[in-house]
């Protein structure tokens, strides 16, 4: 028996590298696969237990440490939604920090993407980094009109340009000992950013597309990478759609990490903070407090969930 860290997964395969540093190819055996669940067995960052016979094409992975936390959302399905049904999907499991990477420009920020995102982040408490990408297309001015509130509200936000190589340093010392996940849509720079911060790792990059103005996928697997200055870091394939996993709407008041301190003050214990007498969190909106740009991405977020509860969409 060996252990060690599933550094990419591909197709059922498991890539493993242990303490030595060697890697092993393994897969599930048929038990492990029988087991009913309602998340991925294995995932990207798990620490896993195998055999290894030279003799055999892959070893067998017969054991999975509990996770200390994972990077998931929704399993994309081709039928109609339930909540009572979901299945996780963990893009990367025992995380430290997710960069959420967005373009100034070229694709254009969805800042709705942003709110959800950070969601999953205050959920299964990772840290977040916001990085916005392609500065030298703009300027730190309109950037800060754009994100400078989620620096307001405790956010790292790092301004930065692979072509201009602004902020490059910053983000390499912020992944130094960390497992990370560089995350966001395609197009908006993930791989060209870990391209400049470490020079050789050999991942492909593309343009946006002129005629959609959207990303063009060019990760197609998630791999975790090992940084010279000591930890590991994963390019995740472009974000198109984020589904949250396991979460219900009387529960999303307290992801907002500036909604939450007021939700206790409201009149009602169960408020849904639209039309309720008494509402503290309408009022801190009201004075200022809150963001009503953020104030409406919870909303549109609870809206969500509860038609998920109810029916499926």
């Amino acid at each position: 028996m060996q252990n060690g860290l599933v550094i990419k997964s591909i197709s059922g395969f498991f890539t493993v590298r242990t303490e030595l540093g060697e890697d092993f190819v393994c897969k599930l055996p048929g038990k492990l696969k029988r087991e009913k669940s309602f998340t991925d067995i294995v995932a990207l960052g798990d620490r896993v237990t195998f055999t290894y016979n030279p003799n055999e094409e892959n070893g067998i992975i017969e054991s999975i440490d509990e996770r200390a936390n994972a990077l998931s959302r929704s399993r994309p399905s081709a039928h109609n939604r339930q909540w009572k049904t979901d299945k996780e999907q963990v893009l990367v499991a025992n995380v430290d920090q997710v960069v959420f990477v967005f373009a100034i420009r070229k694709p254009k920020t969805s800042i709705r993407k942003l709110d959800r995102l950070l969601v999953v982040t205050e959920q299964q408490d990772i840290r977040a980094i916001i990085c916005v990408n392609k500065i030298d297309l703009s300027s730190a001015e309109e950037a800060d009109k754009q994100f400078g509130l989620y620096r307001q509200i405790g956010y790292d936000v790092v301004y930065t340009s692979a072509k201009t190589g602004e902020g490059i340093d910053t983000l390499r010392d912020l992944l130094k000992d960390q497992v990370s996940v560089f995350a966001g849509s395609s197009g908006v720079g993930k791989s060209t950013l870990l391209n400049a911060i470490q020079p050789g790792l050999g991942l492909r990059t593309s343009n946006v597309s002129d005629a959609t103005g959207k990303g063009m996928h060019t990760t197609r697997y998630g791999e975790l990478f090992e940084v010279e200055a000591g930890g590991w870091v994963a390019d995740t394939p472009g974000i198109r759609g984020w589904a949250l996993y396991d979460i219900e709407p009387e529960e999303l008041d307290g992801y907002f990490r500036e909604i939450e301190p007021f939700v206790a003050n409201c009149q009602f214990s169960d408020c849904k903070h639209r039309n309720e007498r008494g509402c503290a969190v309408k009022q801190a909106v009201e004075d200022g407090h809150i963001s009503p740009i953020r104030f409406d991405s919870y909303q549109r977020l609870r809206e969500e969930h509860e038609n998920l509860m109810e029916e499926p969409w």
